[in-house]
């Protein structure tokens, strides 16, 4: 491989590899978020979408439907479909979280308001159950609605235990599958059913999906304390929202007594005050809070990349154990 190709990212070389059909993801995406009688809708969707993300689960579902040998139409409807059912929870959840900047760019609720970006997102879940009807698949519909019902339920649950310290990695381990693996899980899944796959196939397409997002989502939290720019977010803004994830909890389980008053100060009452980001990153480290977040983040990638054993031997299936590799590659 040369230096040029090495430079380039994973899911940059699935991009190319499907790019025929992402463009025809794209077509669909746009002739279905249009809207002949709000302009609004058009406008908030496109700010998001074209903002320039990677487009991941859809290219997850394009793949998956790909390495299972489908040669029909419907994969392309079922990637916007999840294309969709993501940015309708990203513009809601900007809305709960009264976040003002995604991707680096203004948020949709900070550019027009909260009542424009929930009722928008509204729509793109009812696009979204438009395109999966289409297919003419029960299976794919109950796949793609569970997925959904779990991602709300997800996020209700961090509500109630994003600032509660009771919060167990438990707890933690079933918003990420609600909020972040339930979409990736459905996307892979999905592409092995439209294409009549094995249910061997099927259910590995599945765990790796799964797998793949916990990963994405540990990575994701452990670098809100480590830094990195590739998180769109500022190191600490999880402390500072008083978010408990993964390196907290941990931290909190080994806490003595005084540190665990600071936990309940800073977190539970969100009484924080300068200083209080470092003292949490002594404490983080001083319980080895974050190199153990680390090694989990780790062993899910490796899960991702082992369920994949059972598929067929393709240049898909490499860029897949690729793109597991790369998920956890800013924390390895």
């Amino acid at each position: 491989m040369g230096l040029v190709e090495e430079s380039i990212k994973p899911h940059e070389r699935l991009s190319e590899h499907l790019a025929d059909d992402l463009a025809a993801v794209n077509v669909l995406i746009r002739e279905r978020m249009a809207s002949k009688h709000a302009p609004r809708i058009p406008q908030v969707t496109a700010h998001l979408v074209e903002a320039g993300g990677k487009r991941l689960r859809p290219m997850l579902t394009l793949a998956a439907a790909r390495l299972c040998n489908y040669d029909g139409p419907y994969h392309v409807h079922l990637a916007a479909t999840v294309e969709f059912i993501h940015t309708a929870t990203l513009l809601h959840d900007d809305v709960v979280d009264e976040s003002g900047q995604r991707r680096g760019r203004p948020t949709a609720n900070l550019l027009w308001d909260n009542k424009s970006s929930v009722l928008v997102g509204d729509y793109l879940f009812s696009r979204s159950f438009q395109l999966m009807v289409e297919t003419g698949s029960l299976k794919v519909l109950d796949i793609l609605a569970n997925a959904s019902a779990t991602i709300a339920e997800g996020e209700v649950l961090q509500l109630t235990a994003a600032q509660d310290l009771a919060t167990t990695e438990d707890i933690y381990m079933q918003v990420v599958r609600g909020k972040t693996a339930a979409l990736f899980s459905a996307a892979t899944k999905v592409g092995g059913v439209i294409a009549n796959a094995p249910e061997a196939q099927v259910a590995a397409l599945s765990t790796y999906g799964d797998a793949l997002g916990i990963s994405f989502q540990i990575v994701d939290d452990l670098l809100d304390y480590w830094g990195s720019g590739a998180t769109g977010k500022n190191v600490g803004d999880d402390f500072r929202e008083r978010k408990l994830t993964l390196p907290v909890i941990k931290a909190v389980a080994k806490a003595n007594e005084e540190e665990h008053a600071f936990w309940v100060r800073a977190i539970e009452k969100g009484a924080q005050g300068g200083g209080d980001l470092d003292h949490a990153l002594v404490l983080l480290k001083k319980h080895n809070a974050m190199e153990e977040t680390r090694i989990e983040a780790l062993s899910w990638a490796a899960k991702a990349k082992d369920a994949l054993c059972v598929l067929p031997d393709a240049p898909i299936r490499h860029m897949l154990t690729d793109i597991a590799d790369y998920v956890v590659e800013r924390v390895n």
